[in-house]
C-alpha cells in the first residue's frame, strides 16, 4: 500500500483492508458471475448508444433523451422509477430515480450521473472503438460506471437474487455542473440516503484495485482588491501606496507559502486587475482595462478551495483571512467564500464497506483492494450523503481521459468490475 495513504488512514485511526485468504464463490455467486460474462457484449453495446447521446450537463433534452434508456433498463430489471425534473431556471434535465423495496441485508444506494462535461457543441461527439479501447463523450465519466451498476443488478435479477432487497439508484443530470441552489438539486439524494445504510459510487475507477474511502469537498473564494489609482512613476511612495495588483500579488504568494498541508489546494481560476474592472454575473468572464503610466485600482480573483474535512476547511478560510487583512500601505482587501460540495471523509465505517469489497475481490481471483488517496480525487455527489451512510466510490470502469477530448474507456475492465460489483451487492444485502 502507498505509504502515504497508510499513513494517513492510521493517523484517522482507521484500521487498513484485511487481506484474507482466497475462498469459493456460493452457487448463488457463481450463477451471478455466469450471467454478467453472458451479458458481456450486450452491456458494451448499451454504453456505445448512451455515449452516442449529447447529455451535457447544460443540455437538458440530451440529459431526459440517455435517462429514457436507463429508465427503461432499470425498469425491466424491476425497479419502480421515476424522472425529477428541476425548475426551468437551472436549465438542468433532472433526475432519475429507481427503486426496487425490500427488508433483506443493507439498505443500498447507488450513485451515478447521465451528464457528461461535454455540451452539444463541443467538437468531441462519437464512440470511436478500437480493439478494447473505446474513446468517446462519458464513456469512462461516468456512462461506463452507469452501466457497471445497471448489468450488476440485471446479473442479480436473472440469478432472482433481487427479491426482497431494498435498493435505490440515483441518476443525476447534473453532476458535472450542479444546478442552484444545491438545496433543491440535491435534496432528493440526501432525503433518500437518510434511509439507506451504503452508498456506492460508480465514478470511474482510479487503478483496478483501489476504490475511494475519502473525497475533498470544494469551495469557491472570491478576492477584491482596491488601490489609490495614480501615476506609475509614484508606485510605492507615501502618497501612491502599493496598487491594486502588488497586493494581490502578496496575498496569492501568501496563500502557496502559508497553506501547504496535505489534502488542501487553492487555485485561483480568474484574475482581472487594472484601473477598471467588470466581472460578468456569472463570475467565469469579464474586462479589465488600465494602462502601463497608471497604478491599478482594482483586482478581482475567483478561485477554487478544496479540503478533506469540515476543520481543515475551516482552519483554511480562517488562516486566507488573516492574511487578506495585512495589507499593504494604501490598500484594501477582502475575501468571500461560496460553498459548493461538501467533503467525504475517511471513516471506519467506510474502511468496513472496503473490506467487503476487498473480499469479494479475492474471493474472486482479482487480487486485494486498497483504498485510494484522497488528495488525488476531486468533489463528487456521494460526499452529499457522506455524512449520513458509509460509503465506497470509485467503482466503475477503468480509463482515462475524463473531462477532455480522448476520454476512453478500457472495455477489457467491465466484466470484472461488473461481477465485482455484483457479489459485492449481494453480501451487502445477504
Amino acid at each position: 500500500m502507498n505509504s502515504k495513504i497508510a499513513l494517513l488512514l492510521i493517523a484517522a485511526g482507521l484500521s487498513l483492508p484485511e487481506i484474507g485468504s482466497a475462498q469459493k464463490l456460493t452457487k448463488e455467486e457463481i450463477l451471478v458471475t455466469k450471467n454478467v460474462e453472458k451479458n458481456q457484449k450486450e452491456s458494451v453495446k448499451f454504453l456505445e448508444e448512451t455515449v452516442n447521446i449529447n447529455s451535457g450537463s447544460q443540455n437538458p433534452a440530451g440529459v431526459k433523451t440517455v435517462g429514457a434508456l436507463y429508465k427503461k433498463m432499470l425498469e425491466d430489471i424491476g425497479f419502480t422509477t421515476t424522472w425529477v425534473d428541476m425548475p426551468e431556471s437551472m436549465n438542468r434535465g433532472g433526475h432519475l430515480i429507481a427503486e426496487i423495496k425490500g427488508t433483506k441485508g443493507k439498505k443500498l444506494m447507488l450513485i451515478g450521473h447521465m451528464d457528461t462535461v461535454f455540451e452539444a457543441d463541443s467538437p468531441f461527439q462519437k464512440w470511436e472503438q478500437k480493439d478494447s479501447i473505446a474513446v468517446g463523450p462519458g464513456s469512462c465519466d461516468m456512462k461506463g460506471g452507469n452501466i457497471v451498476m445497471i448489468y450488476a443488478l440485471r446479473a442479480m435479477k436473472e440469478a432472482n437474487m433481487l427479491k426482497d432487497r431494498q435498493i435505490v439508484v440515483v441518476l443525476h443530470g447534473d453532476e458535472e455542473s450542479a444546478g442552484a441552489p444545491i438545496e433543491i438539486s440535491r435534496k432528493d439524494i440526501i432525503d433518500i440516503a437518510k434511509r439507506s445504510d451504503i452508498a456506492l459510487g460508480f465514478e470511474n475507477g482510479t487503478g483496478f484495485n483501489y476504490a475511494t474511502v475519502a473525497r475533498r469537498g470544494s469551495s469557491g473564494w472570491s478576492l477584491k482588491v482596491s488601490g489609490k489609482q495614480a501615476h506609475s512613476s509614484g508606485i510605492f511612495s507615501d502618497g501612491a501606496g502599493a496598487g491594486a495588483i502588488y497586493e494581490t500579488a502578496r496575498i496569492l504568494n501568501s496563500f502557496y507559502q502559508e497553506l501547504k498541508e496535505p489534502n488542501l489546494t487553492y487555485s485561483p481560476g480568474l484574475i482581472m486587475g487594472g484601473t477598471a474592472t467588470d466581472m460578468t454575473s456569472t463570475s467565469i468572464d469579464g474586462k479589465a482595462s488600465g494602462k502601463t503610466n497608471l497604478i491599478a485600482n482594482t483586482t478581482v480573483v475567483n478561485g477554487d478551495l478544496r479540503f478533506l474535512t469540515d476543520e481543515q476547511l475551516k482552519n483554511a478560510r480562517t488562516k486566507m483571512k488573516e492574511i487578506v487583512a495585512k495589507n499593504l500601505p494604501l490598500t484594501q482587501a477582502e475575501i468571500t467564500f461560496k460553498d459548493g460540495y461538501p467533503s467525504m471523509p475517511p471513516t471506519d465505517g467506510n474502511m468496513a464497506v472496503l473490506n467487503v469489497l476487498n473480499k469479494v475481490s479475492l474471493d474472486l481471483g482479482q487480487g486485494e483492494v486498497k483504498p485510494f488517496d484522497p488528495g488525488k480525487r476531486g468533489a463528487g455527489d456521494i460526499s452529499f450523503v457522506a455524512k449520513y451512510v458509509d460509503g465506497l466510490d470509485g467503482l466503475g470502469v477503468q480509463g482515462g481521459g475524463a473531462h477532455a477530448p480522448g476520454e476512453f474507456v478500457d472495455l477489457n475492465s467491465i466484466e470484472a468490475i461488473v461481477k465485482r460489483t455484483a457479489i459485492l451487492m449481494l453480501r451487502l444485502t445477504k
